[in-house]
């Protein structure tokens, strides 16, 4: 009983403890890689202080540990009964270093429980990183459901752009790879799919959504068509989007490697205090032989 209540207890002030980091003052502002895209919740709820409660904890703690050394990973955290069984995975733009890979999924698992508390599920796309959770498995399972879409004001249709933008989404098209970029003119582009596809999985997400991104926003300066398991954005040099001084993509980089830091170091104060508790239960069991 001692080593179950020690656990939990370990559990929940290392959760909050992590979460915590989220709301420390910076002299910075945000770094763009933590705008908020949209963020779901399902309506199922769990009970306070419930096993599944305990399991999410586990769970959302795996993914911040994860993000320190790795842009994506999954996790399933067992429960004693079918009901409290917890999926969950995160992944962070290809392009996004692990200092700032590790702060925005902090950020999205913080705002995942501010918008979907004591929800059984929860998504939060941020601008550089995903995470989502549920019990219901969503592993490996192929989501072409649009989620979010938008698009830009209409250009007129010029030439020019409109010719590079397609070709932009037709070189994301015939790429390879998870994470896709290219440019061509003033028209940047990018795609990406979530980590659990496979590449057949990948490709034809893909390919749903660059063909709805180009159908649907036209003519528009700029767009992003979000589906369940991959996206696809395109924007032209003067549309303002995706878009960031170069001075602010420093300062980014400066406050996560502090927060990567923090976090770094805050895992090794667990993994010690995991050890000391182990020792005590030792203890206690050998007092009592």
């Amino acid at each position: 009983m001692y080593t179950r209540m020690a656990r939990s207890a370990l559990a929940h002030s290392l959760f909050a403890f992590l979460l915590s980091l989220s709301f420390i003052p910076s002299s910075h502002a945000s770094p763009p890689s933590s705008t908020f895209l949209f963020g779901g919740c399902t309506q199922q709820r769990y009970a306070a202080d419930s096993a599944y409660e305990s399991n999410l904890d586990s769970l959302l703690t795996s993914l911040l540990n994860s993000a320190t050394y790795s842009s994506y990973n999954n996790f399933t955290v067992e429960g004693s009964s079918p009901q409290d069984v917890v999926y969950g995975l995160y992944q962070c733009r290809g392009d996004l270093s692990m200092p700032d890979c590790a702060t925005c999924v902090a950020r999205a698992v913080v705002r995942a429980g501010e918008l979907c508390p004591k929800a059984c599920g929860g998504a939060v796309q941020l601008e550089g990183c995903y995470a989502k959770y549920d019990n219901d498995s969503f592993l490996g399972v192929e989501d072409k459901t649009v989620v979010m879409k938008k698009c830009g004001p209409s250009d007129g249709y010029e030439a020019g752009p409109m010719g590079q933008r397609d070709a932009v989404l037709a070189s994301l098209a015939s790429g390879g790879g998870q994470y896709r970029t290219g440019g061509s003119g003033e028209v940047q582009g990018s795609a990406q799919c979530v980590g659990d596809l496979s590449a057949v999985e990948c490709q034809d997400c893909l390919s749903e959504a660059i063909g709805r991104l180009k159908s649907e926003c036209g003519t528009a300066v700029f767009g992003d068509m979000f589906l369940g398991k991959c996206y696809a954005r395109y924007s032209t040099g003067g549309s303002g989007q995706h878009v960031y001084p170069q001075g602010h993509e420093r300062e980014s980089t400066d406050e996560g490697s502090k927060t990567f830091a923090i976090i770094i170091g805050l895992l090794a104060g667990v993994a010690l205090l995991i050890i000391f508790v182990a020792f005590i239960r030792k203890v206690f069991e050998g007092n009592g032989k």
